[in-house]
């Protein structure tokens, strides 16, 4: 089955740094672009970060001006740069594709990796 793999999750004090990254198993093409998204317990999957195909970006506002979403040299897939870490940035974090109507794509979701901020 072809999915994103991602890494780089763990538990990073508030005001810390993390960088994610994440990986296709196998070929997956995306015509738009694609995008981290996160889940918190209770809460719905959400995009929080986009990178389209033709270079630019777009964070919620939730992230804006503390994450950075980029394309990794020679690899098929994205990283996650992420600063000032707070307590509600807790989630499960996954890439996927971006799908021009916003919804959630079906396919391709990986197992995510867990980003837990606490003292």
């Amino acid at each position: 089955q072809v999915q994103f793999v991602e890494s780089g999750g763990g538990l990073v004090q508030p005001g810390g740094s993390l960088r994610l990254s994440c990986e296709a198993s196998g070929g997956i093409f995306s015509r738009y672009g694609m995008g981290w998204y996160r889940q918190s317990p209770g809460k719905q999957r959400e995009l929080v970060a986009a990178r389209f195909n033709n270079g630019t970006t777009n964070y919620d506002n939730s992230v804006k001006g503390r994450f950075t979403a980029f394309r990794e040299y020679g690899k098929f897939g994205m990283s996650l740069q992420m600063t000032s870490l707070k307590p509600d940035d807790t989630a499960v974090y996954f890439c996927n594709v971006i799908l021009p109507s916003g919804h959630l794509p079906t396919n391709y979701w990986g197992q995510g990796t867990q980003v837990t901020v606490s003292s």
